[in-house]
């Protein structure tokens, strides 16, 4: 991951160099940890390329983390798209409810075989995009969620093992 400095410098990235620069945007805290894994868990699934650019223009605006929103992008790679598009397939059928029953009947009708394999095609595609926007708000929210937990948790262990915290008196016997 570039630093800070070096992505300011980039001339492609100059129009927006100062907003990138930030120091609230690399910041890991309780607001901006979850918003960043969040984002990038949505820019993951919600388009096929291009997510990590868009993570971070949406990282931007919501003060969200930048490197998280840009790493968790990576839950969908080259090497896991085809399992991601299998859950997603399966969610969008289970959510729309579609069965063979009912994709039989409609393609009946139609008499050009060309025209039934486009049909049939366009109908697993639109159920695939329809799964992988379920999978991009119900990833985010439980992105958030568990990120938001995990950073109270481990806040809440350092504070326990620091070594200077203070104890509360014993009453006397």
């Amino acid at each position: 991951m570039p630093e800070k400095e070096e992505m300011a410098r980039n001339r492609w990235l100059s129009p927006v160099a100062g907003t990138i620069a930030r120091s609230e945007l690399w910041r890991f805290n309780r607001r901006s940890v979850p918003r960043g894994v969040a984002l990038g868990v949505f820019a993951a699934f919600i388009i096929p390329l291009g997510q990590t650019i868009l993570a971070v223009a949406l990282a931007l605006p919501s003060r969200a983390n930048l490197p998280l929103a840009a790493v968790t992008t990576l839950i969908t790679n080259p090497f896991t798209v085809a399992f991601w598009a299998v859950i997603a397939h399966k969610l969008g059928q289970f959510v729309l409810k579609i069965d063979a029953a009912t994709t039989g009947a409609a393609n009946e009708h139609v008499q050009s075989t060309w025209f039934q394999e486009f049909a049939q095609w366009a109908e697993i595609a639109g159920v695939a995009a329809f799964g992988f926007v379920v999978l991009a708000v119900v990833g985010a929210a439980v992105g958030y969620l568990v990120s938001s937990f995990a950073w109270r948790f481990v806040v809440a262990r350092k504070w326990g093992q620091r070594p200077g915290k203070l104890k509360t008196p014993q009453p006397a016997e």
